[in-house]
């Protein structure tokens, strides 16, 4: 390992990439990616666009292992896992395709990213409804706090479900990538740091949203989670919301006023924006909030019909002031063990060390 801190993390690179008029070729090459499931394509495409940002040194400065990847989906494998359906229930599992076959593991969708850059430090696949991708953004961080690797690949991507699939209406397709890394190893490279993100993930169980305390509860650990995260109450807070109409994302909604949040003051009314089914729109939006205005504090705040929740602090341009958020708090007051800070076991975090 190098004696570069991993503390202080920036984003360095950003990739978005959307599923209308993607063409794997021009993307990736014409050569080796035609049998890849379109999410891994995706997530390729949107890495490759974040590490030309970052600079062609980003990963080449540390070696193999100093490297790791996270990544959030909630309906990569959906459409591949129908198409192996009809056809083990049509002619039998021996006509299952020898190339496609071993996608039936969510954990193989960022296979392909891990070989291709070499990230040997960690490769990490989550599902959490709606706040897998901030999941991603949250555990990668931290393993790299915790001496697991020196950058980090992370974000979302997904495709389209199926039209027999709940949620088909609300579709997402294509991906989002960041690159992140210290913040002195940025500089020395002499490359200009996008902004800083944090992210914190709770649950609120959907009968304690739906109850008269609600919208009280979810004000609570929205309070936490942006203390936590080092916001100042004192500096104004642009907020996006990324919510469905879900007892859960009603009492969210509702907890987004300057009084619920503790008297902080906000910039302008917060944004709601329709979730879609998946865990693309909230990444998509933590890209966005990086390229506003330098050192003006953005939160983007996500929620699922299931309960979990989570919520990213974007503080972007040149992020030297701004204080690193604690790696860990207490649970807040008033907000019990089935409300606390940590996401349940059925958001099903999937890790393959490599």
């Amino acid at each position: 390992m190098s004696d570069e801190p991993a503390t202080g993390l920036v984003v360095t690179g950003i990739g978005t990439v959307g599923a209308d008029g993607f063409d794997f070729r021009t993307a990736l090459g014409r050569h080796g990616y035609k049998y890849l499931p379109a999410a891994s394509q995706y997530f390729l495409a949107a890495a490759k666009r974040a590490l030309a940002q970052a600079g062609p040194d980003a990963l080449a400065a540390v070696g193999p292992e100093e490297r790791g990847a996270a990544v959030g989906t909630n309906s990569a494998a959906v459409a591949l896992h129908h198409t192996m359906d009809r056809t083990v229930t049509a002619t039998g599992a021996g006509d299952l395709s020898p190339v496609t076959a071993p996608y039936f593991s969510i954990n193989l969708f960022g296979s392909r990213l891990a070989t291709e850059h070499d990230l040997k430090g960690f490769n990490l696949t989550f599902t959490s409804p709606r706040v897998a991708g901030l999941e991603a953004i949250q555990t990668g961080q931290r393993a790299l706090a915790a001496g697991r690797a020196r950058r980090l690949l992370a974000g979302a991507t997904e495709e389209a479900l199926p039209e027999v699939e709940p949620g088909a209406d609300t579709s997402e397709a294509g991906a989002v990538a960041l690159v992140l890394e210290p913040e002195p190893a940025a500089r020395g490279r002499g490359v200009a740091a996008l902004g800083r993100v944090g992210v914190r993930s709770f649950f609120l169980p959907p009968r304690v949203a739906a109850s008269a305390e609600g919208a009280e509860r979810a004000a609570a650990l929205l309070r936490y989670a942006l203390d936590a995260l080092g916001h100042r109450p004192d500096r104004s807070l642009a907020v996006t919301a990324v919510l469905d109409g879900s007892p859960v994302g009603a009492a969210m909604a509702a907890a987004l006023d300057e009084k619920a949040l503790g008297g902080r003051a906000l910039a302008g009314r917060p944004e709601r924006v329709r979730a879609g089914a998946g865990a693309l729109e909230p990444v998509a939006r933590v890209a966005a909030a990086l390229g506003a205005p330098e050192g003006h504090p953005h939160a983007v705040v996500t929620a699922a019909a299931e309960g979990n929740a989570a919520v990213c602090l974007v503080t972007p341009g040149d992020a030297s002031a701004i204080p690193d958020a604690p790696a860990g708090a207490e649970t807040p007051a008033g907000a019990d063990a089935s409300a606390g800070s940590e996401q349940p076991m059925s958001g099903r975090r999937r890790a393959s060390g490599r």
